[in-house]
């Protein structure tokens, strides 16, 4: 099972009735090996292609209810690193979440992908 299928089965109750059928690969998984992180990773990055992509794992959803549940899972995978105490790893993904709206906000959109490439590497 891939880390982004096992976002699926973690997140919200209500949001299982739009799960994709077949979410497709994780993007970290060659970058990350420890499976927390990767699920980590997977959960915020799904969380931030429903604020500002197409996400992969998640269908038919409007957009306010897109952006309610991209907090969700933004709040997922944060609340994972810090129940195991790794504030470190919360600091790098507050700061990713907060540098990739900026860059979105301000038209950079390709910026983000670097941005979360660099904090994959991290975190690995």
């Amino acid at each position: 099972m891939s880390a982004l299928r096992d976002v699926v089965q973690a997140a919200d109750p209500s949001l299982r009735e739009y799960a994709a059928a077949d979410p497709g690969p994780d993007r970290f998984s060659g970058t990350v090996e420890d499976p927390g992180r990767l699920f980590v990773l997977e959960a915020v990055y799904e969380g931030y292609l429903m604020h500002y992509g197409r996400p992969r794992a998640f269908i038919g959803m409007d957009p306010d209810l897109s952006l309610l549940a991209g907090d969700s899972l933004y709040a997922l995978g944060l609340s994972r690193l810090a129940a195991n105490g790794d504030l470190e790893a919360v600091g790098e993904l507050a700061d990713l979440i907060s540098e990739t709206a900026r860059a979105q906000a301000e038209g950079r959109p390709d910026d983000a992908d670097g941005l979360w490439l660099r904090t994959a590497r991290t975190l690995s």
